[in-house]
């Protein structure tokens, strides 16, 4: 894994329905390969040369991260803003964020709340946190000061203020967005393995990366329609469990391997594409650990629905503090994730599609 690239894709300004420097950021990386995107800004990295009447296998990760948007600019200069994607209320005040203006301007605020030398002892006491109540300070004092001076207008969408860093010596990444970046690297870790065997491989390989995903995992609902793929590989950046929880019940640890999702409230798995997974993960001694959600969702939700139905395995990196301004995950999960997704797409055979498609069930 190149764990620069993965670092400018988390560094990547992104949020839902603004992906634009992400696709730009993936495209410069994929050069060998075949690049578009669409209105949507969904974008489709395909493997150049070799037969395309093979069984076709979407590689799916989406490219936004939570963010925020200027709902209102406030006569004393403040901007009122509505979330894009599942922050939680408590982690948002006293961070940073960057806002982009219409010109592309970066400018940077500070999410604010009402400020502790003003609360009552009861608004002290309570924890209840309103999004409404909530603003970004960039440092006016007018709404005329934040238009013309700022250049700042309602709809301007905005980030966590966060920059990326490795540390080698654990080989742990630190940053923003690794829901779902890390999955964005994967792909491109995953396409570059197989690139040179690409006119040998058993089916036609397509990164596919999604816009809205936060906002309702809208951009796969185009992927899948233009993909048209036999079998699907979901990458995410799975929120890891493993800092509140004993370790014989966590199920998304650092520094455990690949997380393979078998349900969350978009996916009952293919049961057939999990055991061939994990056989070949024992095969080639990848690590993985197994993962029931009771909530959340990925794309796979959306990708299995279309035309005949898909199936699909959904791949995780476990990551600390997901939809929060700061994240932490392991390099050897990142790597145990694309690797795994290579090893399996090597080794596919049209018998084996057959089972996992469930065509040899009657």
């Amino acid at each position: 894994m190149d764990i620069q690239m993965f670092g400018k894709l988390s560094d990547a300004f992104g949020p839902s329905g603004f992906e634009e420097d992400v696709i730009r950021k993936i495209a410069g990386y994929c050069k060998e390969f075949d690049v578009s995107n669409d209105a949507m800004n969904n974008l489709y990295v395909r493997m150049p040369g070799g037969p395309k009447d093979r069984p076709v296998v979407q590689l799916d990760a989406h490219l936004d991260e939570c963010g925020f948007m200027v709902q209102n600019i406030q006569d004393n200069g403040c901007l009122g803003i509505l979330m894009l994607g599942g922050f939680h209320l408590t982690s948002l005040p006293a961070h940073s964020v960057w806002i982009r203006t219409r010109a592309g301007k970066m400018v940077r605020g500070i999410i604010c709340a009402k400020p502790v030398h003003f609360m009552t002892a009861s608004e002290r006491a309570s924890q209840n946190l309103e999004i409404e109540k909530m603003y970004v300070d960039v440092g006016a004092t007018s709404r005329k000061e934040v238009e013309e001076v700022f250049g700042i207008h309602i709809g301007d969408p905005m980030m966590p203020d966060v920059s990326f860093a490795y540390d080698e010596e654990h080989e742990i990444c630190f940053g923003k967005a690794f829901d779902n970046r890390a999955g964005c690297a994967c792909i491109v870790d995953t396409m570059k393995q197989l690139y040179e065997e690409r006119e040998k491989l058993p089916a036609y390989v397509v990164g596919a990366f999604a816009a809205q995903e936060e906002v309702g995992t809208r951009g796969a609902t185009v992927t899948a329609q233009v993909v048209k793929p036999d079998l699907a590989i979901v990458f995410e950046g799975s929120p890891s469990d493993d800092f509140f929880i004993s370790a014989g019940q966590a199920q998304g640890q650092m520094k455990q391997g690949t997380q393979i999702r078998i349900l969350d409230n978009s996916y009952i798995s293919n049961t057939e594409f999990i055991e061939y997974a994990e056989e070949i993960a024992k095969k080639y001694g990848i690590k993985y650990q197994e993962s029931v959600r009771r909530g959340g969702s990925t794309n796979a939700g959306k990708i299995s629905l279309t035309h005949q139905a898909v199936p699909c395995l959904v791949l995780g990196v476990p990551s600390r503090y997901a939809h929060s301004h700061y994240n932490f995950c392991a390099r050897e999960d990142l790597e145990a994730t694309s690797r795994l997704a290579a090893c399996v797409i090597r080794e596919l055979d049209a018998e084996r599609i057959r089972h996992i498609c469930h065509q040899d069930i009657l």
